[in-house]
């Protein structure tokens, strides 16, 4: 099947948040024998289960998923340390001739991956950062903002974690962080997929997400987190869902208050996605979830990218 190529295939699917890209890269996976490799930052930690919307147990013992459930919510996993387990894991895929399926919205990982980043290499000053961490979160973005306008136009500001990051990285180089990132493309025969949908539907099912996970025990969820001792000024307990129900354990708002802004902030993390996917790059086959057969339209260049010599069917069984 993969004779004729240069490079191993690699299947990346893109999009945002709620848009579906869980429920089509399982049925990917499972047409063309695939194993998913996840890109979203919140997967990574363990006991974090109902706020990320992790794919089911049953999903994952049926799909082999990696980089999931991989650290503790107190350790911390760099961009590097990132690209370095997902070029791991992909290899080996593709080194037992199956297909890897790269997933989810988080760009910054997306993107390391599949343009081959090379990352800069600054040991973490830690007296730096507590000294950023002293600087209130407008001024800290206002500094990006000033100090690499780029980075600033990418990462979500309310991120105080990746704002330092931006920050301690230029101020000890001398030079913005985004100027240091250059690429190298890597040896992979990449497709790449965007599922999209009109905006005001997906906060409509953001919303509706959201009750559910309530519904479904996430406040017991993060309570939990907090009697074990992992507090809000971790980066994962900094994520959306986690950091609003944890005020309002602290007695800093109401609960039908913290609820809201978890919607609200997952809107605007929505619209923060676009600046990593945008509709007219033409690397990215985007398709509506909204409009009739996207789903045929798609497995059908799915086929055509993986060559005529594979048949399909013989993975569905």
């Amino acid at each position: 099947m993969r004779s004729l190529r240069k490079f191993p295939p690699l299947l990346v699917i893109v999009g945002p948040t709620a848009v579906g890209k869980t429920a089509f890269s399982l049925e990917v996976a499972a047409r063309f024998g695939g194993e998913i490799v996840s890109a979203d930052s919140r997967l990574l930690y363990r006991s974090m289960d109902i706020g990320t919307d992790k794919p089911s147990n049953n999903d994952r013992a049926r799909i082999p998923h990696h980089l999931i459930d991989i650290c503790r919510p107190d350790e911390t996993i760099t961009l590097g340390q990132y690209q370095r387990l997902a070029n791991a894991a992909i290899r080996e895929i593709q080194g037992r001739d199956i297909l890897p399926v790269l997933v989810g919205g988080t760009g910054q990982y997306v993107r390391a991956v599949v343009e081959g980043w090379k990352i800069p290499s600054v040991p973490p000053d830690y007296r730096l950062r507590a000294a950023l961490q002293q600087v209130g979160q407008t001024e800290l973005a206002r500094w990006l903002n000033v100090l690499d306008t780029e980075s600033a136009a990418k990462i979500d500001q309310r991120n105080v974690r990746r704002v330092i990051r931006a920050l301690e990285v230029t101020l000890v180089k001398g030079v913005p962080m985004s100027s240091l990132r250059r690429s190298s493309p890597p040896d992979y025969d990449i497709k790449m997929v965007g599922l999209t949908s009109d905006r005001e539907l997906l906060f409509d099912k953001v919303d509706v997400r959201v009750d559910a996970m309530m519904e479904n025990g996430l406040l017991d969820e993060v309570r939990s987190l907090q009697n074990k001792g992992y507090d809000r000024h971790l980066s994962s307990m900094s994520g959306l869902g986690y950091r609003q129900l944890l005020a309002y354990l602290d007695g800093e708002c109401p609960l039908d208050e913290a609820v809201e802004r978890i919607k609200f902030e997952t809107h605007r993390f929505i619209r923060q996605q676009a600046n990593w996917f945008r509709l007219d790059d033409e690397t990215i086959s985007w398709f509506d979830v909204a409009s009739p057969y996207w789903i045929e339209r798609a497995n059908t260049q799915l086929i055509e990218w993986l060559g005529a010599s594979q048949d399909p069917e013989e993975h569905s069984s």
